[in-house]
């Protein structure tokens, strides 16, 4: 059985560690409220420039852009978006098991962008063709980061380096939940065309359509990445506000059982001393 001062110094270590979860919780709390925010700003734009670009696209003639052709595959790209730091549950261990099983489903020598300390520290260990990485840019997420990321794969979608691109990340649905998530980010995917190649709208354009489905193509690709990057980061928050929030609970019934523990052997330690006490005192009265 552990000693008094045992059990003090692990009620001592226990007291601490849940302050630092309850901080740590706390802080997460209102990480997610500005991640929240900021996604409840992005959907809008996002889903009424996919429409716009998709009833352009299913009106349009075949070959206007090289972004939404698609051509046989022959080398993928795959990015994986984890989070710059841990104590977040499994929200990068569910990317990572995600993405390693893919990889082993396609070919080896598909590509692989990572982003994020936790993805980079773990695969960057395995025989993996990783052609970038970016750690660090959720300490202060920028849309100009994200930005350059879309010019990264853009570029190498364009020289023909790989033949599609998909992304592996976290999708934020509620505090409690957050799905891992796999889409196609290049090439870009067509709405289904109806009979008569006309959406539900007859709309004169100007410019022509082709004009302005090559102005749309770069800011749909920029403001979707974006969104992916923004839902990772409510995600990353949401789930280490919850895994703080069973931590602290945890630490509350751990303390409940060390306190008992102590209040036990602190009671046994002074019956002890009684019973010393007495026996001394017997042992001088027959003395």
């Amino acid at each position: 059985m552990a000693t008094l001062k045992e059990l003090k110094v692990r009620i001592g270590g226990v007291k601490n560690t849940q302050k630092i979860t309850k901080a740590m919780k706390m802080v997460a709390s209102a990480k997610l409220r500005r991640a929240q925010e900021k996604i409840i700003a992005a959907r809008p734009y996002a889903s009424k420039i996919n429409q716009l670009l998709g009833d352009l696209v299913s009106v349009a003639e075949e070959g206007i852009d090289e972004l939404l052709d698609t051509r046989e595959i022959k080398t993928r790209c795959l990015v994986v978006v984890s989070s710059d730091r841990g104590l977040a549950g499994s929200f990068n261990t569910n990317i990572i098991r995600t993405s390693n099983n893919y990889l082993k489903t396609i070919d080896a020598n598909t590509k692989v962008v990572l982003i994020g300390k936790k993805a980079n520290d773990s695969m960057k260990k395995l025989k993996l063709n990783l052609i970038n990485s970016y750690v660090g840019i959720f300490n202060n997420l920028t849309l100009e980061q994200s930005n350059e990321i879309v010019n990264f794969l853009v570029d190498g979608y364009k020289k023909k380096e790989f033949d599609c691109v998909e992304i592996v990340y976290n999708e934020f649905k509620t505090i409690a939940k957050q799905v891992t998530v796999r889409e196609q980010f290049l090439p870009l995917k067509k709405s289904v065309k109806s009979e008569n190649k006309k959406t539900a709208g007859d709309y004169i354009y100007e410019p022509t359509e082709v004009e302005i489905i090559k102005e749309l193509i770069p800011k749909q690709l920029k403001i979707q990445f974006w969104k992916v990057l923004l839902e990772s980061n409510a995600a990353e928050q949401a789930s280490r506000m919850t895994a703080m929030e069973t931590a602290t609970k945890n630490a509350s019934d751990l303390l409940k059982i060390l306190e008992l523990s102590y209040n036990q052997a602190r009671q046994a330690a002074i019956t002890k001393e009684i019973l010393e006490i007495v026996g001394g005192a017997e042992a001088l009265k027959d003395a």
